[in-house]
């Protein structure tokens, strides 16, 4: 890299589940000199009668009845999350593209500038609220890979069995090497049963999450349409990938065409964070890939995904954990060790 030249960064926004008990104190500890952006979205939030995410964060203990509710927790990863994208480094990194993985796509249309930060904020409160109060069934998370990190034929072919001999069962994020099978409940239970154990922790039922990306939320669908209109949606300012791979581009796609894939297409649809990636490794080219916090928990899946088109020479676990060592292909801002070359 030539002296002055800036780097081309993507920046990938987490979903639902990304901050934890870890993650407690997050604003406090990283965005005290951002009070001006944190306020504005809490103040947004607070008004339409949601709890504070600034007293959230600063809790003495995590509280999986305050933190893990579908409108708390993703009115927390927004204000995180676009907190972190405005203390990227400007002068090191030329954003080049954002995208997200499922609640991501809503930081991403705030970051792209196809909603303004009160507007994502408005989103994501009211998305967030009823998921809360009329999402039905579940989501289970399942690993697809094996020690290496490498796709595992017959995990795969295992998993699309159970999903194709289950009743209301679908695919709702493809994730790297791990899939985010959806369902009803009794779906959910049966996976819950039939699904090897692996590692000690899967299959996992995730806490407080209903069947998203999938036919079971078509109401939740017509209903947010009627409730946020189109009008609040604007052409991006930064190029943005959806959970199709779809690129949007200023001068591309109408408002109320992407009102439609935001609250209709994305909503009852799997959620292909992998092909988004892929998108953006092989269109966009990036320098880097900066993982907006709170968390790090992309950090595997962007290294699957990788893995499997072996980009930047990656194959397996062992190269991508080489190829991280001394000068980070993907920078975690929730991770401290890496923060600092993401903010100078």
């Amino acid at each position: 890299m030539s002296a002055g030249k800036k780097e081309r960064a993507v920046v990938v926004f987490p979903g639902r589940g990304s901050y934890g008990a870890a993650e407690l104190g997050y604003l406090k500890q990283h965005h005290s000199g951002r009070q001006d952006l944190v306020d504005q979205l809490a103040g947004v939030v607070t008004q339409r009668g949601a709890d504070d995410p600034r007293e959230l964060d600063t809790l003495t203990k995590f509280s999986p009845a305050k933190h893990l509710p579908g409108r708390n927790a993703s009115n927390l990863i927004y204000t995180c999350a676009m907190a972190d994208f405005a203390a990227i480094d400007r002068d090191r990194f030329d954003i080049a593209a954002v995208c997200g993985n499922s609640l991501g796509w809503y930081l991403t249309l705030a970051a792209g500038g196809a909603l303004s930060l009160p507007d994502g904020a408005t989103l994501v409160d009211t998305m967030g609220g009823m998921m809360e109060r009329e999402g039905v069934g579940g989501q289970i998370l399942y690993p697809l890979t094996g020690e290496d990190w490498r796709a595992d034929a017959d995990l795969i072919a295992l998993v699309q069995s159970a999903i194709a001999e289950t009743d209301n069962a679908f695919l709702s994020i493809k994730l790297g090497g791990i899939v985010v099978i959806a369902g009803d409940d009794a779906a959910v239970s049966a996976l819950m049963k039939r699904l090897p154990p692996r590692d000690d922790r899967f299959p996992l039922r995730l806490p407080k999450h209903a069947a998203f990306h999938t036919p079971l939320l078509a109401n939740i669908a017509a209903k947010a349409q009627s409730e946020l209109p189109a009008s609040l949606f604007a052409a991006p300012s930064i190029p943005m990938i959806d959970g199709r791979g779809a690129i949007w581009r200023s001068g591309t796609h109408s408002a109320a065409q992407l009102h439609s894939y935001t609250l209709d297409t994305q909503i009852v649809e799997t959620y292909d964070f992998s092909q988004s990636i892929a998108v953006a490794l092989k269109e966009f080219a990036p320098d880097r890939v900066i993982l907006a916090g709170p968390g790090g928990s992309l950090g595997p899946p962007l290294a699957h995904i990788m893995i499997e088109h072996s980009w930047l020479g990656i194959t397996d676990r062992d190269t991508f954990t080489a190829q991280q060592q001394d000068d980070p292909f993907v920078i975690a801002m929730g991770r401290s060790d890496q923060r600092t070359l993401a903010t100078g």
